[in-house]
């Protein structure tokens, strides 16, 4: 996620960003011309790709990048559906409409609300359904804080460890041995990648590290500080990335194999997913990019609704969600956060999400039992207070509900 509302602007409001597509389009640009061999000197896709990126919806990018499959188990685990009405108008820019108004003007493709384990609401817009797999983006993050809070359980990594001692290759110890994990977790590293999509700048910050076909080389080169590390709390989809290779390194596997082992097979998904690379075989987009199914969306939130537990499984570490749940020390752009997910300014002290640019929500309500997913093909960072508001509101109101 960057997350931001479209609102006035106000302390806890916006983070930059911009389509991606919109990024791909400039990208197109900048290539127009000079074809495939200049691509291939840029690094970046190919000129069909980038042209595709520019003018499909978001929720359709998977295909065009290549993946590795995040494998399920061979059963999946129930999540019983008992459907249920939700509450049918809610708070939207300073009036109360109807729900289904809110998610045809948010460009959703699909509405999930699960309470206390059981699915009680699913809307899919038509031609998509339980099998689609819809992309993550930025709520991607949020699924590799899960996976490094089992790394630190297991011993295998601390929050104080330094990334230059992790991945020494990446040489500028100057920089990387003044960050530690716990800076990256929270967005606090100080690394000088903007959340860029100024689309004169199309291979700049953020949106050349989605379009370079080597990230690895990407983040070595970019070992800048902006500010002292954990100084200040400030969005960089470069954190996250470093946590994957963090993990990878760790783990000694593919980031998508990790999460299949770590989460996806223990929780019970319903379906393989898959982990966009930056090209055929390489490095996963630790920052964005795994394509899954609502349901298993849902899956994911209610495995930090019941404490990092699926079932009897215990898969995350009771204090890692705790971990989540307490906001750091720093804000982020003027939002709570912790370890990769996000509190809404005046929010509920158990309420959480994870957030992806274009409207992707898991909203996760510990006090309420409740979890809402919302995958959508929204503006890059449009509405999100309001959105965040809608759940808030549909979460009360399934608490205040008479036990059915």
């Amino acid at each position: 996620m960057t997350v931001s509302s479209a609102i006035p602007d106000t302390p806890a409001r916006l983070r930059p960003g911009r389509r991606w597509g919109t990024t791909a389009a400039a990208g197109t640009a900048a290539v127009a011309g000079c074809a495939w061999a200049a691509c291939a000197l840029l690094n970046v896709p190919n000129p069909v790709t980038l042209a595709a990126l520019a003018v499909i919806e978001p929720s359709s990018v998977g295909p065009w990048f290549p993946s590795r499959v995040v494998k399920a188990p061979e059963q999946a685990r129930d999540l019983p559906s008992r459907p249920r009405p939700i509450l049918d108008r809610v708070p939207w820019k300073g009036r109360t409409v109807p729900l289904m108004d809110v998610l045809a003007a948010t460009h959703t493709n699909a509405f999930l609300v699960v309470k206390d384990g059981v699915l009680i609401h699913e809307w899919q817009r038509p031609g998509t359904g339980p099998a689609t797999l819809f992309p993550s983006w930025s709520v991607a993050k949020s699924v590799v804080s899960l996976l490094i809070g089992a790394a630190v359980a297991r011993g295998q990594l601390a929050e104080t460890d330094r990334v230059s001692a992790l991945l020494p290759e990446l040489k500028n110890a100057a920089v990387f041995g003044q960050i530690t994990v716990r800076n990256l977790l929270d967005m606090a590293s100080g690394i000088a990648v903007p959340e860029n999509y100024d689309p004169q700048r199309p291979l700049t910050g953020t949106a050349g590290m989605y379009l370079t076909r080597d990230i690895e080389a990407f983040v070595r080169d970019h070992a800048h500080l902006a500010f002292k590390p954990g100084s200040q709390g400030r969005y960089r989809s470069i954190d996250t990335e470093l946590l994957g290779l963090i993990l990878a390194r760790t783990e000694g596997k593919p980031l998508a194999d990790i999460l299949s082992e770590r989460i996806w097979k223990p929780m019970g998904a319903q379906a393989d997913a898959t982990w966009n690379l930056d090209r055929p075989g390489g490095v996963e987009k630790a920052f964005c990019c795994i394509n899954a199914t609502a349901r298993d969306f849902a899956r994911l939130g209610l495995l930090v609704a019941d404490q990092g537990r699926a079932g009897d499984t215990r898969i995350v570490p009771a204090r890692w969600i705790e971990r989540i749940m307490t906001p750091a020390r720093r804000a982020v752009d003027g939002w709570p956060y912790s370890a990769q997910w996000w509190h809404a300014p005046g929010g509920d002290d158990d309420d959480i999400s994870a957030i992806g640019v274009y409207g992707q929500y898991v909203y996760v309500n510990r006090r309420t039992g409740t979890v809402i997913v919302k995958l959508s093909d929204h503006g890059a960072e449009q509405d999100e207070l309001d959105t965040l508001a809608v759940m808030q509101a549909i979460a009360a109101d399934l608490a205040a509900e008479p036990a059915r």
